[in-house]
């Protein structure tokens, strides 16, 4: 009995280890095309250059989904319009999904939040008294949708319009920013963290709620990643989650460096994670 156990022993020592496979989610999500639209923590270079995986790299193992990505550092909500527009001209219409998400960058360069609307009194027509056949003028209050550029709402407003010209029948999806803890990139962008107000006295609480009153203006989904993804720079349990969470000497150039603005690829797995599960309720394809 000792040696036949012997000889078992090394059999399953012999045997190859077989990893564990990736768990996908089984849904309506697999095969979707879907388009981001963003910033920093959108921009495929992350990938290329080796920095870490993104949340939309994760989305395609989780649910198989195919990405197209524009986001691009530093961009706000003034720059959607133009990666719309790359959209347009290099897949049309072959795309199910548009999400977007951006707006960390429009807080830090101390963007006004502005109005959706300007108001004004007209004399419309209404129903006339009963028993007449035609209506009668009123004075009634009216809005108009502000396409100003240089105002976050307005910003958005613009690019909004955009899209749902561009894409009536698709699925147009908004996210919240996340939280910012501090980040010291270079000695031409240092950006405090959220405790900090911006230049016009905002916090960034402000920006992610007016991303969320968007979601009612333009009849679209919005998933409050800043809520649900559970990345907390402020913390230092939270640390594990973001690229260069203490100040640490650049290879290149020596001088110390920090960031708590961009996760790292543990970061944007436990993003992908929350929005994999947020996804699911909504459908992929419209039309």
């Amino acid at each position: 009995m000792k040696r036949f156990a012997v000889i078992i022993a090394l059999l399953c020592l012999a045997l190859p280890v077989v990893a564990k496979p990736k768990a996908e989610i089984k849904s309506q999500w697999r095969g979707a095309r879907v388009a981001y639209l963003g910033d920093s923590i959108t921009d495929k270079r992350q990938v290329e250059k080796g920095l870490n995986d993104t949340y939309w790299v994760y989305l395609e193992q989780l649910l198989g989904t195919e990405s197209l990505v524009y986001g691009i550092s530093g961009h706000q909500w003034s720059h959607i319009s133009g990666q719309t527009d790359k959209l347009i001209a290099e897949h049309g219409q072959e795309v199910d999904v548009i999400m977007i998400f951006v707006g960390t960058n429009d807080y830090n360069a101390s963007v006004p939040l502005g109005e959706w609307y300007s108001e004004e009194v007209v004399n419309v027509e209404v129903t006339g008294p009963k028993g007449t056949k035609s209506g009668v003028m009123t004075d009634r209050k009216k809005r108009t949708i502000l396409m100003d550029n240089s105002t976050y709402r307005g910003r958005i407003n613009i690019a909004m319009s955009k899209l749902k010209e561009a894409y009536p029948t698709k699925q147009i999806i908004l996210l919240t920013p996340i939280h910012r803890g501090d980040a010291f990139l270079s000695d031409r962008n240092i950006q405090p963290d959220e405790l900090h107000a911006n230049g016009v006295g905002e916090y960034v609480d402000a920006y992610v709620d007016v991303v969320k009153e968007a979601g009612s203006v333009w009849a679209v989904p919005v998933i409050d990643l800043n809520a649900i993804c559970g990345l907390y720079p402020l913390a230092e349990s939270n640390a594990l989650y973001w690229r260069r969470p203490a100040l640490e000497k650049s290879s290149k150039s020596g001088k110390k460096r920090t960031d708590r603005l961009h996760p790292n690829s543990a970061g944007h797995l436990r993003m992908a994670k929350a929005l994999a599960y947020q996804l699911l309720g909504y459908p992929a394809k419209l039309d």
